[in-house]
C-alpha cells in the first residue's frame, strides 16, 4: 500500500468482476449479461441521441426517464432515482441510510459489493449465513440496528424469497431501511415494488442491464417513498450532477416503452433456463431453484474449480467462487439455445476427460 493512500483506500476491500475475455470462439457465461441485444427501438433512440446535442449536459434531474419508469411500476416520479448503473445506485444507499456506528445486515453469501461498500465508507456489518438449503433465514433479519440489504432473487445462488416473506423483513425493520436489490426480478415472480406505496423504510434497487440488455450502458434506478428518494439525491449532487449521459437516458426510455420485445427475451431466457437446469441434472449435477438468468449448480462427482478451470481452457467461461459454502458451485449464465448447445457440447467433453474424487 502507498504511504499517499487515505484510511479509507487503504481499508476497502475492491469488487471483482468476472473476467472480460473479447476473444473470438468465447462462450461467455460468468457476467448474467442477456444473451440478446436491447430492443431495435431502443438502438434508434441512441443512434437519434448521438445526433442531437451531445455537447450539451445531460439533464440532472432526469425527469422524462423518471417519469417513464414511475409509469411502468405505477408510482409517481418522485419515487423514482436513476443513476449510472445499479452499482452506483446502492453506492448513494450505502451513504444515503446507513451510519457508521450502527451495524446493518446482509447474507454472508451473497454480491460481494455489499462488504466492498460496507468497508470503503466504514459501516459495521454483520453476515447472515444462509440456511442450509441455501434459502435466507429471515428472522436473522429481524430488528437490524442500522439497516438490512439482500438481492432477490440472492445472488450468486439465484434463489427468490416470497414477497411475504420479504413483508415479513420489512414489517420487523420499521426505523431502518430495508433494501432489496432485484437486479434479477424480471426472471423471477413479484417484485416489492408493488410495496413501495405500502412502506415508507422500503427502497427497491433495479437494473437495465439484465433484463432490457442494456448492460454496456450502465442504467440503474431505486424505488421508494419520496424521502427516501430526496436522500438519494442529496447524495447524488454532492458528488456528481451529470450521473446518466444522453444516450443512456434515450436508450432507456425506449426500451422500457417497449414493453413486447422484454417479454419475448425475457421469456425466452426462463425457457432456456429450464431446458438447462434439467440438461444438468442429467450430467450429474445438483442445481438450486433458479429464478434468474443464471444457475448455481454442482457436480456430484466433479470439482467446481477443476471443472471451471478445463471449461476455461475449452472457452467456456462461468463465475467460480472461492469461499465456504459455495466453493463447489458454479454459476453459469443464461444464454442463447445455441450457446447451451456449446456449452454442454464442451461440457461433456470435459467431463469425459477425467474424473476427480473430492
Amino acid at each position: 500500500m502507498s504511504k499517499y493512500w487515505s484510511k479509507m483506500a487503504k481499508r476497502t476491500d475492491p469488487y471483482v468482476p468476472g473476467e472480460q475475455i473479447d476473444q473470438k470462439g468465447i462462450i461467455k457465461l460468468n457476467t448474467n449479461e442477456n444473451p440478446y441485444p436491447p430492443s431495435p427501438h431502443a438502438v434508434d433512440a441512441i443512434r437519434l441521441e448521438m445526433d442531437r446535442k451531445l455537447q450539451q449536459y445531460p439533464s440532472p434531474t432526469m425527469d422524462s426517464l423518471r417519469d417513464t419508469i414511475a409509469g411502468y411500476h405505477q408510482l409517481r416520479k418522485e419515487n423514482v432515482f436513476v443513476g449510472n448503473g445499479s452499482d452506483e445506485v446502492l453506492g448513494f444507499s450505502f451513504m444515503a441510510f446507513f451510519d457508521q456506528d450502527k451495524r446493518i445486515r446482509f447474507p454472508a453469501v451473497t454480491y460481494s459489493f455489499y462488504p466492498a461498500y460496507a468497508k470503503l465508507f466504514g459501516i459495521p456489518y454483520e453476515e447472515i449465513p444462509l440456511a442450509r438449503d441455501f434459502s435466507l433465514p429471515i428472522e436473522a433479519f429481524f430488528q437490524s440496528d442500522g439497516g438490512v440489504i439482500f438481492p432477490n432473487p440472492n445472488a450468486p445462488t439465484s434463489v427468490y424469497l416470497e414477497l411475504e416473506y420479504v413483508i415479513e423483513v420489512i414489517e420487523n425493520n420499521p426505523d431502518q431501511v430495508v433494501i432489496i436489490d432485484e437486479a434479477y426480478i424480471d426472471f423471477a415472480g413479484a417484485s416489492a415494488a408493488t410495496l413501495i406505496d405500502a412502506y415508507d423504510n422500503l427502497l427497491v434497487v433495479q437494473t437495465m442491464s439484465k433484463s432490457r440488455s442494456l448492460a454496456g450502458m450502465r442504467i440503474g434506478f431505486a424505488l421508494g417513498n419520496s424521502d427516501l428518494i430526496k436522500g438519494l439525491t442529496r447524495v447524488k449532487n454532492s458528488f456528481n450532477s451529470y450521473t446518466m449521459d444522453r444516450l443512456a437516458i434515450a436508450g432507456a426510455e425506449a426500451a422500457i416503452n417497449d414493453h413486447t420485445y422484454f417479454l419475448q427475451t425475457t421469456k425466452k431466457i426462463i425457457q432456456t433456463r429450464e431446458q438447462v437446469i434439467s440438461r444438468l441434472k442429467e450430467n450429474g449435477f445438483t442445481v438450486l431453484p433458479s429464478q434468474a438468468n443464471f444457475v448455481f449448480a454442482s457436480h456430484y462427482k466433479l470439482k467446481a474449480n477443476w471443472l471451471y478451470e478445463r471449461l476455461k481452457e475449452n472457452h467456456v467461461l462461468v463465475r467460480y467462487f472461492d469461499k465456504n459454502p459455495i466453493k463447489n458451485y458454479l454459476r453459469i449464465t443464461i444464454g442463447t439455445d445455441e450457446d447451451m448447445d456449446t456449452f454442454f457440447k464442451r461440457l461433456n467433453t470435459v467431463i469425459a476427460e477425467q474424473t476427480v474424487s473430492f
